[in-house]
């Protein structure tokens, strides 16, 4: 069966790895985000030539609107709301808190309320799915805007999920932990770099509070939204995929 998914944050990482799962899968994707030659790479690595790109930045609703009017015939049986950045953020000149909650958090409800057309285009079962993080559950220093912004999106994943169930559109999120990818070898760095130690040397403190002792692979993250969009009874839900470390009942 022919389905299309529109992907934010396409161009790399996660999003990169959940658009070759869904092409290996046959689907077709269409891949959102702001750097037009990340998402030509991704493109390049998908296995058939029926996918678009579209450039759009999350946080501007001219431009989602702009992207949206080039797929206006197009029915969307999922949308994927994958788009986000990370880091630390700090009260006062050069604080990040604006820029991260709004991509994070803004960005991810102007994403979803702008393409919601096209998914209503489609009958049966639709989804929505947001990713995003462990740091929805634990708190981490300096990283209060992160924390906010993943939580956020937990809050606003249910909302949607009970504000859409009579339309048949299922919504969940994922939180993921360490996940494998530029963003994730970023903040290693970045935090190595502020306590003094090399990043492997962090690697090695961090994996301590992970009973699996290792990063999840892109790969593994795209598996679970792939069965997340081929099922029709889960929505609602925040689901975990950290190597274990939280561990909720």
């Amino acid at each position: 069966m022919d389905k299309t998914y529109l992907i934010s944050g396409a161009g790399s990482g996660i999003g990169r790895a959940i658009a070759q799962k869904l092409s290996n899968d046959e689907y077709t994707c269409l891949l959102l985000g702001r750097n037009e030659a990340a998402l030509k790479e991704t493109l390049n690595t998908l296995e058939t030539n029926n996918h678009q790109i579209l450039l759009a930045d999350i946080r501007d609703k001219e431009s989602l609107a702009l992207a949206a009017d080039q797929i206006d015939d197009i029915k969307i049986d999922g949308l994927i709301a994958n788009s986000g950045v990370g880091g630390e953020n700090h009260w006062g000149e050069n604080d990040r808190w604006h820029d991260i909650i709004e991509t994070n958090l803004t960005g991810t409800y102007n994403f979803v309320n702008t393409f919601l057309p096209g998914l209503n285009k489609t009958s049966g079962e639709k989804h929505i799915l947001i990713t995003s993080s462990v740091l929805a559950r634990l708190g981490v220093p300096n990283y209060s805007a992160y924390c906010a912004s993943k939580a956020g999106l937990l809050g606003l994943m249910r909302s949607w999920a009970a504000q859409y169930a009579s339309q048949n559109i299922l919504v969940n999120a994922i939180c993921p932990g360490w996940v494998d990818t530029d963003m994730a070898q970023s903040g290693l760095q970045g935090i190595a770099d502020g306590i003094g130690v090399s990043k492997q040397e962090f690697y090695e403190i961090a994996m301590q509070s992970v009973p699996l002792r290792r990063m999840s692979r892109p790969e593994e993250i795209a598996d679970l939204v792939a069965y997340l969009l081929s099922q029709g009874s889960i929505t609602g839900q925040a689901i975990d995929i950290n190597c274990g470390s939280v561990m909720n009942s």
